[in-house]
């Protein structure tokens, strides 16, 4: 039987994740991004820093990794739900749009940015196209996600 010292000990101790679904969204995504700027494999479009991400947005993102962030983002999404299209991504990645004093309105983020980092994830073998529609993760980039959440430690809640 175990004292309470040792208890308090294996608790507070930090455990590797398994998958995706084992680490905090935040700090996967923030993992993967930093993953993909460090390979070299995605190609930023030479637009990437003049765009908004959305017609509802005033500025465009101030961060410049945003790109980066905004694929891993979509591949964390398309490695926890399945035959999401571009539609969906509009959707996920929309927000409020100011109309002055007139009431807020829902609206869309930008489909060519969806589609563009669609595209990439695509070259990358992460992502391929679901014959009933949307994308959906491969097996190599499910591996290759959860072998990035494996790298990520866990701190249980107790």
């Amino acid at each position: 039987m175990a004292s309470a010292g040792e208890a308090v000990e294996q608790t507070a101790a930090t455990v590797t994740a398994k998958t995706v679904k084992d680490v905090s969204p935040h700090d996967f995504v923030r993992a993967y991004a930093a993953h993909l700027k460090r390979t070299g494999k995605i190609e930023v479009p030479q637009w990437a820093d003049l765009v908004k991400t959305a017609s509802f947005k005033q500025l465009a993102p101030y961060d410049p990794d945003w790109y980066y962030i905004r694929a891993a983002s979509m591949a964390r999404k398309l490695y926890l739900r399945h035959g999401i299209g571009i539609g969906a991504f509009k959707k996920v990645y929309g927000g409020r749009k100011s109309n002055g004093v007139r009431p807020h309105h829902f609206a869309t983020s930008s489909g060519s940015i969806a589609r563009h980092v669609l595209k990439q994830l695509e070259v990358l073998k992460i992502v391929e196209k679901d014959p009933k529609g949307g994308r959906r993760i491969t097996s190599n980039g499910q591996r290759d996600l959860d072998r990035i959440a494996g790298r990520i430690a866990v701190v249980p809640v107790a």
